[in-house]
């Protein structure tokens, strides 16, 4: 907004100074009245380059001074004015390309979920979601948010997630089915149960991200402004060369005015911004423009198993009953003595089973990190959970895969597994990690050594580190050495936020992540899908090297420009118009990085 005044202002400067030199024939006032504009200007962007310069940065803005002041000196004052559009000019539309750029990422601002529709004692009230407490139960209806995370205990619709995960597809959600606050109900009205506060509910961990977002620049921008040094230099010395041969400083102030460093200041970190919003628009939320740089240049990766590798979510492989009972007997009776638990066991034997089939529960006991004893309206007595809570004093050999227990009127009656699934899209995303340059990829999990070869020979990983502890983790990222950094660490889970944080880059696969993970994370991707990871690195890698050739090719039309310049067949005034293509070029080149590819 401060640049778009300053703009401005100065089209005003140079409407008025049009007016007095033409329409009131007095050109000396209006020569004066842009004198002192430019002055101001000039004076203000001391001030700013003396602040860069006390930081430790070297600027660009030396060459823009000279020039304004050169102009002013030999009797240019057009030429000076169009410098003065040129900078102020370049500057707000820098402002309107960052606000264009990040356009995706402010949407989730916008769409924050305010009230919600709680249900007590059959009747309705709404109330703000800050008050709303695990347990609740919340209605919601067509075309509105969801709240806060929880999960449908009646109903079923159509929700869009394209906000959260960048999927344009409604996903259909029925009993016992997650959802994401933020999420949007489509056709019918559904009951949810409050699962997590809404500090701690996905939406708003999201929304803490975007807040706390800054645009920094990347390590690539610094190099922008060290590209000055060089670039000043021979600025200079075609300005003094010029003007050396030709005796006339008029020439100085010519070569100095197509030498604007517009393009370095503006181009590389537009092209940041575009690369972010590029990300963004593909469910992947970076938090800062240094993170696309280390992604562009990442040559190690490093991955958590469960829920990174694999889904995370445990489906039901074997129903082993020890009595004379049907597989598919034990297995119902076990999901209705389970059906009101909030257990991610619980949730997966009901899937397993027809919800139809589900016997009612007269009466329900739980034993927190237990089980539960359930008394069913067939009136049989069912006791599910670990072994020895099921079955002390029977002799049955305990499974190494995750198991429930199963006993039927005090009666031991078996067991069910559940197996963690590898993600599909894993063995081609490691697969794309190594055409794009990433030669090192580790798997580090606290599972046992066997489960994590097998996943890992699977996807096409060799360094694999198994029963690893959160410190573990740590030590090994940090024993990789500097010839294979930067390292990347994508992990989903409360246990993989520290490893996250030590990383050069950490991504946190977030669709149903802990919030300890997403918001220690650089990156976050929001759409259950390991390929985005290698989407981001591509993003990435596209970015700099759009940024990298937006630089690049307005410094060489400036050179190009300057030694023109320096002939004498540029008069000022057409120099300076040069200069604002030369800007508007680098610019509208920076811009592709927002385009998907």
């Amino acid at each position: 907004m401060k640049h778009t005044i300053k703009f401005a202002l100065t089209i005003s400067v140079g409407v008025i100074a049009l007016c007095l030199a033409f329409l009131l024939h007095e050109p000396l006032w209006a020569q004066i009245l842009v004198s002192l504009a430019g002055s101001l200007v000039a004076l203000s962007m001391f001030i700013e380059m003396i602040k860069t310069l006390k930081s430790g940065q070297y600027g660009v803005d030396l060459l823009a001074i000279t020039a304004i002041i050169a102009t002013l000196a030999v009797g240019e004052y057009w030429a000076a004015l169009m410098v003065l559009v040129m900078l102020t000019g370049g500057d707000s539309l820098e402002d309107y390309a960052a606000h264009k750029a990040g356009r995706e990422l402010k949407t989730l601002l916008d769409n924050s979920p305010q009230t919600a529709h709680r249900l007590v004692n059959d009747a309705v009230e709404d109330v703000s979601v800050d008050k709303l407490q695990v347990g609740d139960q919340v209605i919601i209806k067509p075309g509105e948010l969801v709240p806060v995370d929880g999960h449908i205990i009646a109903g079923s619709a159509l929700f869009d997630e394209s906000s959260l995960t960048g999927e344009s597809r409604p996903v259909e959600k029925a009993l016992n089915d997650e959802l994401m606050s933020g999420s949007v109900n489509g056709d019918t009205s559904v009951t949810m149960q409050v699962d997590q506060l809404a500090v701690n509910s996905q939406y708003q961990a999201i929304v803490r991200l975007v807040e706390t977002s800054a645009a920094q620049p990347a390590h690539f921008v610094r190099l922008a402004d060290r590209y000055a040094v060089p670039f000043t230099l021979v600025a200079y010395v075609i300005a003094g060369v010029a003007w050396w041969l030709s005796k006339d400083p008029v020439r100085f102030a010519e070569v100095l005015v197509v030498a604007s460093p517009c393009p370095l200041i503006l181009a590389a970190p537009i092209a940041l911004i575009s690369g972010m919003s590029r990300a963004s628009r593909n469910g992947i939320i970076v938090k800062a423009g240094t993170t696309i740089e280390k992604l562009a240049s990442a040559k190690s990766a490093a991955f958590d198993k469960t829920g990174t590798i694999t889904n995370g979510q445990l489906t039901v492989d074997q129903v082993v009953p020890v009595i004379g009972i049907a597989p598919t007997e034990l297995l119902q009776l076990a999901a209705s003595a389970e059906q009101e638990s909030s257990h991610i066991l619980a949730r997966s034997l009901v899937k397993a089973t027809q919800v139809e089939q589900l016997q009612p529960i007269e009466t329900l006991k739980e034993a927190t990190g237990a089980g539960v004893v359930a008394t069913l309206s067939s009136g049989q007595t069912v006791r599910v959970g670990k072994h020895q809570f099921v079955t002390p004093d029977a002799q049955q050999p305990l499974q190494e895969q995750t198991t429930v227990y199963v006993a039927i009127n005090e009666q031991y009656a078996g067991y069910i597994t559940f197996i963690d699934h590898l993600r599909p899209e894993a063995p081609a995303t490691m697969q794309t990690l190594h055409q794009l340059g990433i030669t090192r990829l580790m798997m580090l999990t606290g599972d046992q050594a066997t489960t994590a070869h097998q996943i890992a020979e699977q996807v096409g990983i060799d360094d694999v580190h198994a029963g690893c502890l959160p410190v573990d983790k740590i030590h090994l990222i940090e024993q990789v050495p500097q010839d294979q950094r930067p390292l990347i660490m994508v992990g989903d889970g409360v246990n993989d936020a520290p490893s996250l944080a030590s990383a050069d880059v950490g991504i946190a696969m977030g669709a149903h992540g802990a919030t300890a993970a997403s918001e220690s994370a650089d990156v976050v991707i929001l759409k259950d899908d390991l390929g985005r990871v290698s989407r981001a690195v591509q993003i990435a890698r596209d970015t700099m090297r759009v940024a990298r050739q937006a630089v690049l090719i307005g410094i060489a039309i400036c050179i190009g420009l300057m030694l023109i310049a320096s002939t004498g067949i540029v008069p000022a005034l057409v120099g300076a118009l040069f200069q604002e293509v030369v800007d508007t070029v680098s610019i509208l080149y920076a811009l592709r990085a927002r385009t998907d590819r």
